[in-house]
């Protein structure tokens, strides 16, 4: 798994949460670092595969770990 600098736990919520939440940290962040974010959504899977390419922010890894998903999302 890849190094990430922040992580955005979104478990427990539910669509557009953990995406506004992860909108949020990463105009926080500098450009380069990476954000982990962990959710309990299914869709969560999608809707971040979508904001990705709609933000230009690289999705670099996702998977699944004990029921909850991850996502590194890269700050463009």
């Amino acid at each position: 798994m890849a190094n990430h600098d922040q992580v955005l736990d979104a478990s427990g919520l539910n669509c557009p949460l953990p995406i506004l939440r992860a909108k949020k940290a990463l105009s926080a962040m500098e450009s380069g670092k990476i954000l982990r974010i962990i959710a309990t959504d299914p869709g969560s899977v999608k809707d971040f595969d979508s904001f990705a390419k709609q933000t230009g922010n690289p999705l670099l890894e996702s998977g699944e770990e004990g029921g909850k998903f991850f996502f590194l999302i890269q700050k463009a």
